[in-house]
């Protein structure tokens, strides 16, 4: 009879138990991926503000640039619709992309106006930027380690069992250049 007992454990309580603990790590590992992605958002709403910002500081100082200026103000209006639960993320990294390329052709404007690199409320905003950028990185990569840590289990062997009997969705990358670098080149004081 306690052979029975033993052999019932362990063909039926060892994998629910084994199962609902599967379950529950996946249930960890989706929110850690959304609390990390919520690090990426905030950062992603600061830079988009510090854009706005510096285009208007920008615009003080020049008439001659309005087509950068419309550009940059155009990509910034685009990344800030792409913030949300339904823009896929490749949508969201493309957005973020264009703004980064007017970014740099906007900086590569100061470079030309002693007078705007000279003024104290760029110089600041531009500091704002590049440390905004490095935030944007280092929230990219844990997410990224999330997410790659979730698609290994999903992918594995037995854990894939449970991704595909719970239906645990396929999580993406999200993939920016690195504008953090290219900005930081970019400051002269």
């Amino acid at each position: 009879m306690i052979e029975l007992l033993i052999v019932v454990a362990v063909v039926v309580v060892l994998p629910g138990v084994w199962l609902i603990w599967a379950y529950n790590r996946y249930v960890a590992q989706i929110a850690s991926i959304d609390a990390s992605w919520s690090g990426i958002d905030v950062e992603l709403q600061r830079r988009h503000d510090l854009v706005d910002n510096l285009v208007r500081t920008v615009a003080a100082y020049t008439d001659h640039e309005r087509a950068t200026l419309e550009a940059v103000t155009k990509a910034r209006a685009r990344a800030v619709e792409a913030v949300g639960e339904q823009t896929p993320l490749k949508e969201q990294a493309q957005a973020e992309d264009a703004l980064t390329d007017g970014l740099t052709r906007l900086l590569a404007i100061s470079e030309d106006m002693p007078d705007l690199k000279a003024d104290r409320a760029f110089r600041e905003l531009q500091n704002q930027l590049v440390e905004t950028e490095d935030r944007i990185s280092a929230s990219r990569r844990l997410y990224n380690l999330e997410v790659a840590a979730y698609e290994r289990r999903r992918r594995a062997v037995p854990s894939n069992i449970v991704a595909w009997l719970f239906s645990f969705a396929k999580r993406e990358m999200f993939e920016i250049r690195d504008a953090g670098a290219q900005h930081a080149a970019q400051v002269h004081w």
